[in-house]
């Protein structure tokens, strides 16, 4: 009787592998060329995640999110950016997928698995849009990359071509995860993508000067909105990609398992 016993509740623990569903929300900020400071001018982000559980350690994980990017250097106390007065914003819709390591067991509906630290990584496929408001444009928000504010696509830059509005990025994150029921999860995350681009704010190279003769006054007016750089002097800084983190919480829900046999 005792051995039926203890083998039911051995069976009982056994993890079953599952699927949740959850809503991701927090903020996000960017770094680059226009800002060197986490957590700086930063805005709120969204995302639908599904996550699949294969055991008390590991976690597939798919991940649908919006967030708006942006800085303005207009009111900064650093004399470079300044002098340079640029500012910018750029939705960013992005599309990933991650690996999750738990540190500990993690199993909700066990209590002696109610809670973990955990990390990941995995790559994304993003869209970005870098905006900026112009005079020209009585205020209007305008499409930065088709400017060529660098002088991308004008025959005084032939080398410059204008980058594409579709890249990736490496995902590399952690949090804690806190198992509420055996059925709700509220999970605390801060996560970073390295890109591969250094345009998610349109800076990265020289001013192109006022000169071009192919570029039109709104790209002129965009690319040195002070007027007071010349051509080949320094905008950006070319050596180093730009960066888009976001800190966030999300409230997970494990959908009705189908699978026959014990539950927990």
């Amino acid at each position: 009787m005792s051995f039926l016993i203890f083998g039911n509740t051995i069976q009982a623990q056994q993890f079953k592998p599952n699927t949740e569903i959850g809503i991701l929300l927090g903020a996000s900020y960017y770094l680059g060329d226009l800002n060197t400071v986490h957590f700086n001018q930063s805005s709120p982000a969204v995302g639908l995640v599904i996550r699949k559980n294969i055991d008390k350690r590991f976690t597939y994980k798919a991940e649908i999110m919006y967030l708006n990017l942006r800085s303005d250097e207009s009111d900064s106390d650093d004399t470079i950016a300044a002098s340079r007065g640029l500012h910018f914003r750029s939705p960013v819709y992005e599309l990933s997928g991650q690996v999750e390591f738990n540190f500990l067991p993690y199993d909700p509906g066990n209590p002696l698995y109610t809670w973990t630290p955990f990390v990941y990584g995995g790559v994304s496929i993003f869209n970005f849009n870098p905006q900026a408001e112009n005079e020209y444009t009585n205020g209007e928000w305008i499409n930065l990359q088709e400017l060529g504010t660098e002088g991308q696509g004008t025959t005084t830059f032939p080398d410059r071509k204008k980058y594409s509005l579709i890249q990736f990025s490496a995902a590399l994150g952690g949090g804690v995860k806190i198992a509420v029921s055996n059925s709700f999860n509220i999970i605390f995350e801060y996560s970073t993508r390295k890109t591969f681009t250094d345009y998610l704010d349109d800076v990265s190279t020289t001013y192109p000067g006022g000169d071009v003769t192919d570029m039109t006054p709104v790209a002129i007016s965009m690319s040195d909105p002070l007027g007071t750089h010349l051509k080949d002097d320094q905008r950006g800084d070319p050596e180093k990609n730009d960066w888009y983190s976001f800190a966030g919480i999300t409230l997970s829900f494990k959908l009705a398992n189908k699978t026959k046999g014990c539950d927990y």
